[in-house]
């Protein structure tokens, strides 16, 4: 009897294996900002139903009430500087900010011939700021009335619309600027600044008593959300060649 040829009938994969991990990578980052977002808008859900239910009311005023003085609920606690500190820090989240920064960003990416990032942009910024209202009106509930207002305020609390805002437009920007970058060292850089804003922003906001935390809570998690929405459809977009390739 001959011998068999082995190497003539062993396995040939019809696809190619260098592939693979290009693949693999592909489907865990899409995995991963799938369970990341997933995460967020599970959070924000929890937030909302146990502020519906009333849970959430003890301990929004315990943090309100300590932040300010025991003897005087208009006074805020640390020195005057703190407060001219947080008025700055809370307008950096205000619509006037915002639309400034994500007009000269725009303008930015224009001039650089980067019109599909530009438009992009403003579908995150616009997007976030008509998901921010409507959430508003859905759920329609008051300014907090236990301690005294440092800022003017018009408009309903749930979720807070700067922290909600700044978090889908700092967190986008900052990932734009990071797709600039090679090296990790200023990704970081960009990322860290992003999320540095929009947690100062927020937390300005609950020390000038015009949020109640769960506000702001729930703002940080619908706006990461949705800057996380943003961030992987500019990435999908970019495979398909419809967005300007990062460096």
């Amino acid at each position: 009897m001959e011998p068999i040829d082995r190497t003539a009938t062993s396995f040939r994969p019809r696809f190619d294996i260098g592939r693979v991990p290009i693949l693999r990578k592909v489907e865990v980052r899409g995995l991963l900002v799938l369970g990341l977002v997933s995460a967020l808008l599970f959070a924000f859900l929890t937030i909302a139903s146990e502020m519906r239910e009333g849970e959430t009311h003890a301990f929004d005023e315990a943090i309100l009430r300590a932040l300010r003085s025991p003897t005087d609920p208009a006074d805020p606690i640390g020195p005057f500087w703190v407060e001219a500190i947080m008025r700055d820090l809370t307008a950096l989240g205000g619509y006037t900010v915002l639309a400034l920064i994500t007009v000269l960003a725009i303008a930015y990416l224009l001039m650089k011939g980067k019109r599909a990032s530009a438009v992009l942009i403003g579908v995150a910024a616009l997007g976030g700021m008509v998901l921010s209202n409507l959430l508003k009106i859905g759920f329609d509930r008051q300014r907090p009335d236990v301690v005294a207002h440092l800022v003017d305020v018009h408009s309903l609390s749930f979720p807070s619309g700067h922290a909600m805002l700044s978090a889908a437009t700092y967190l986008t920007l900052g990932a734009l600027l990071a797709r600039s970058e090679r090296g990790i060292i200023m990704r970081g850089y960009f990322i860290g600044v992003a999320i540095a804003l929009t947690l100062l922003i927020g937390a300005s906001r609950v020390y000038l008593g015009v949020h109640y935390p769960t506000d702001v809570l729930a703002g940080w998690c619908a706006g990461s959300a949705w800057a996380f929405l943003c961030w992987w459809m500019a990435r999908w977009l970019q495979r398909r060649g419809s967005v300007e390739p990062s460096t």
